[in-house]
């Protein structure tokens, strides 16, 4: 693994961190429905570009 690939997981880490963080808070809150879907559609996204750069 590249220097490039471990900051891109580093970040997306974070990233996901964040993510975590708000779709607990969308579930205690569920004012927009549409905004929990959006948001554990990203997380998915990220969990398998994490995935594939820890394959790689």
């Amino acid at each position: 693994m590249d220097k490039k690939a471990k900051k891109r997981i580093e970040v997306l880490k974070e990233k996901q961190q964040r993510l975590r963080q708000q779709i607990a808070g969308a579930k205690q809150q569920p004012d927009d429905p549409e905004e929990l879907r959006k948001l554990e559609k990203e997380n998915a996204a990220i969990t398998a570009e994490l995935e594939q750069l820890r394959n790689s």
